[in-house]
């Protein structure tokens, strides 16, 4: 699935912390996947101050990540738990369509 700069910062912050060990294996291999290289840290140019991260957004940020079933079954879980707990916010708008909706 091709994934945007953005999108991979959203879905890191919004995976579970703790689930069975089948579950936190594929967190930490979802993790990896969604992280950065120092290649692309230097090529996005990030500054993060305090809470806050912006990069050069005029360079091309997509970038085809493989998300198995499983790991699709772990971001979807928790994007409709946002929904249901009504904290959805429009930052997850995009991700909630292409994985939440997609599934219906």
């Amino acid at each position: 699935m091709l994934l945007t700069v953005r999108e991979r910062l959203i879905l890191l912050s919004i995976l579970p912390q703790e689930g069975d060990f089948l579950t936190l294996k594929v967190l930490r291999n979802l993790q990896e996947s969604f992280s950065f290289t120092e290649g692309e840290l230097a090529r996005y140019k990030f500054v993060q101050v305090e809470d806050k991260v912006t990069w050069d957004d005029k360079v091309e940020q997509g970038k085809e990540i493989e998300i198995g079933k499983k790991a699709n079954d772990i971001i979807v879980l928790a994007l409709s738990k946002l929904n249901e707990q009504k904290k959805l916010r429009m930052e997850h708008f995009d991700l909630y369509s292409k994985f939440v909706e997609q599934e219906q």
